[in-house]
């Protein structure tokens, strides 16, 4: 078994980490427009839109779980059932205005929310209606029993555990209960951290769901307040789950890049100047067939990452190790430069390969063969809108024809 092993530039880790961080301006826009829209919701409304400051939440809430179900997304379903279950059960007790009722619902829902959306940042998805479903339908269903117990049958002493323990800390001043406060500090951590390791809009959702619900908390002596930030929770959930769909129509699984799809509709948009490039991994069969797919694989993760930042243009998965890169508005002499420094880049690129760990024993033996590295090329062909290609999808076939021109001619070189 072979596996790689090479050092990722500096830069590459910053355009990860720019990446990482644009997925969430979907998230900070929910929780922007919750923030600037909720204090409205504090004065009186008229009589007409009351309704709105419990039923409001509760549609957004529906239709987070209704799109969870639509497109299977078992851990978004059950983070918005975690967030239902806290928003219903508070609402119930507002009704009934019990202070012990309160305040023990209150601290639950401090303590079971954060912890579940933690928790399922760092699980798998497996769908709504499995095995692993049921279980997680069950783990959710307890919490709301321990905590209806705790009311029913009066267990002050836990609740002011809950309340007066790490008290003594020095943690901002708050309604939230202390061990609460920090619970949600530790389960904002790991979902942040989930979120910028798999860029996953799923995964970004539950982090800011997350903190939409902390801000919730914070505000529960404003019934208002805390609904319009629980709405924002659930819409959060809600956005995530459309992006996530999005991606699943419009991006490359294994490079992330935009399919063929996307580029399709892309095309359909051009104007009346540009040039599109297609880019051929050289001789990638046999590269396969020599060191495996998992190697594979990971080779055309490396040439996406690089084609992604091609300058001036845009980059797409068309199709096994071919990719497809169009420049709007520009002509071959623009982009001729862009591309040759990316031929060289992928060129440059080496991957250590090394034999599998053996026994101890025979490790370091005279006649071992050591660490070998191997590079991969590129071949790159190119054409632009003109006279005689009208269209892009001419333009799109006289560049895979100017790749093959590239390939007979040699490999690793661009031409026209």
């Amino acid at each position: 078994m072979i596996s790689a092993a090479h050092h990722q530039p500096a830069t590459d880790l910053a355009h990860a980490f720019s990446r990482s961080i644009v997925g969430f301006f979907p998230m900070l826009l929910v929780l922007a427009l919750a923030h600037w829209f909720g204090p409205l919701l504090t004065h009186e409304l008229p009589q007409s839109l009351s309704g709105l400051r419990v039923w409001g939440p509760a549609m957004v809430l529906f239709l987070s779980i209704t799109l969870a179900l639509t497109f299977n997304r078992g851990r978004m379903v059950f983070a918005s059932l975690s967030l239902a279950g806290a928003y219903f059960m508070y609402q119930l007790q507002l009704v009934h205005v019990d202070a012990f009722a309160l305040r023990t619902v209150f601290a639950a829902m401090c303590i079971f929310v954060p912890l579940n959306l933690a928790t399922l940042s760092l699980l798998h998805e497996r769908g709504v209606f499995t095995l692993y479903g049921a279980r997680r339908a069950f783990a959710i269903a307890l919490q709301v029993a321990l905590t209806a117990w705790i009311v029913i049958a009066e267990r002050t002493a836990v609740v002011d555990g809950v309340y007066d323990l790490v008290h003594s800390l020095p943690l901002p001043s708050s309604p939230i209960p202390p061990v609460a406060l920090l619970l949600m500090v530790l389960a904002a951590m790991v979902t942040a951290f989930r979120a910028l390791r798999t860029r996953s809009a799923l995964d970004v959702g539950l982090t800011g769901a997350l903190a939409a619900f902390a801000l919730a908390c914070h505000s529960v002596g404003k019934p208002a307040l805390f609904s319009m930030y629980v709405g924002a929770a659930a819409g959060v959930l809600a956005v995530a789950v459309l992006q996530d769909t999005f991606r699943l129509a419009f991006r490359d699984e294994l490079t992330g890049l935009p399919s063929r799809r996307a580029l399709n509709e892309r095309m359909l948009a051009l104007g009346h100047h540009y040039a599109i490039a297609m880019v051929d991994v050289d001789h990638f069969k046999r590269f396969n067939d020599t060191h495996g797919h998992e190697l594979g694989d990971h080779v055309l993760r490396m040439v996406a990452a690089k084609l992604e930042r091609v300058g001036a243009g845009r980059a797409y998965r068309f199709g096994g190790e071919e990719f497809a890169i169009v420049f709007p508005g520009k002509h071959m002499r623009e982009v001729w430069p862009h591309l040759e420094a990316l031929r060289e880049q992928i060129s440059a690129h080496h991957l250590t390969l090394r034999a599998p760990e053996r026994d101890p024993a025979k490790q370091g033996r005279p006649g071992e063969r050591p660490p070998v590295s191997v590079g991969v090329t590129v071949s790159i062909g190119l054409a632009e809108r003109g006279e005689r290609l009208t269209t892009p999808a001419d333009v799109l076939v006289a560049a895979d024809g100017a790749l093959y021109r590239a390939k007979h001619k040699g490999r690793n070189r661009i031409s026209l």
